[in-house]
């Protein structure tokens, strides 16, 4: 993976890492995040780290191979275009394509904007009431049977518009086509995605599906009562036979149904 994000960027205008190579460059930030070191300056503490060596394939007993500090990853993450985090993107797409030895019948994908808490003076960070902080909102797509990342792409912390989740979705189906034509791909996600140019992208693929969530209204919570009925009594049942311990403990009850819905617009 390391080695597909360096060929994503390997054309960087700033080319000021003389003894540290891009690869060992992203292998020590990536490694370090992972262990809980999220700020870039982590890495002037860290830098003769033996693990954080051996991650990079370094000698962990010398003395002169120390690691890049935080005024080069800084250099790094600068040096960064738009074109090149948008390769990144598009290279985990690819490498999530790479993990099958042919095409699956059908793939469920779970979209999902995820804040990540900023402090300080930080690019696309915005106050965002939901999360309650300042924050970047990342998209995140998972594939939903078997947890594997098809792809992240970084975005302001603010709520998404329609034309922007078909425009990152758009490139990622492109991809995802290219190399599967005939997988049925089911898209899911929470109310962030039920905007029309994002649902019309998929229908217009003609072998894709999607479940969104909607916000709730008088309307939908009148359709739903029936369903919503039937749920509470079912948990009310599962709830007396636990008190005369007849069965487990149940919280929460949910159940499913269908029924035609469309605003008057």
């Amino acid at each position: 993976m390391i080695d597909r994000f360096t060929v994503a960027i390997t054309d960087l205008r700033d080319t000021r890492y003389t003894t540290h190579s891009l690869r060992d460059l992203l292998t020590q930030r990536i490694f370090q995040i992972a262990c809980g070191y999220e700020d870039g300056n982590d890495a002037n503490t860290l830098r003769n780290d033996p693990m954080f060596k051996l991650a990079t394939e370094r000698a962990p007993p010398d003395t002169d191979n120390l690691l890049a500090c935080g005024a080069t990853h800084s250099r790094m993450e600068n040096a960064l275009r738009h074109c090149d985090i948008y390769r990144m993107a598009e290279a985990l797409v690819l490498q999530f394509i790479a993990g099958y030895h042919s095409a699956p019948v059908s793939i469920t994908l779970d979209l999902d904007h995820t804040a990540d808490t900023t402090h300080g003076q930080q690019e696309l960070s915005f106050y965002n009431h939901h999360y309650g902080s300042y924050c970047c909102l990342p998209l995140l797509v998972f594939e939903a049977s078997t947890d594997a990342l098809v792809t992240a792409v970084l975005r302001p912390g603010k709520r998404p518009t329609g034309a922007e989740n078909a425009m990152i979705m758009k490139r990622v189906l492109r991809l995802l086509r290219q190399h599967w034509p005939q997988t049925h791909i089911l898209m899911r996600g929470d109310g962030h995605f039920s905007h029309p140019e994002l649902m019309q992208l998929i229908l217009d693929d003609g072998n894709a599906d999607f479940i969104f969530g909607l916000t709730g209204n008088a309307v939908l919570s009148r359709k739903a009562e029936g369903l919503m009925r039937n749920a509470r009594g079912h948990l009310a049942l599962h709830q007396a036979m636990r008190i005369q311990k007849r069965g487990p403990a149940v919280q929460a009850m949910r159940l499913f149904g269908e029924f035609e819905y469309a605003a008057k617009s």
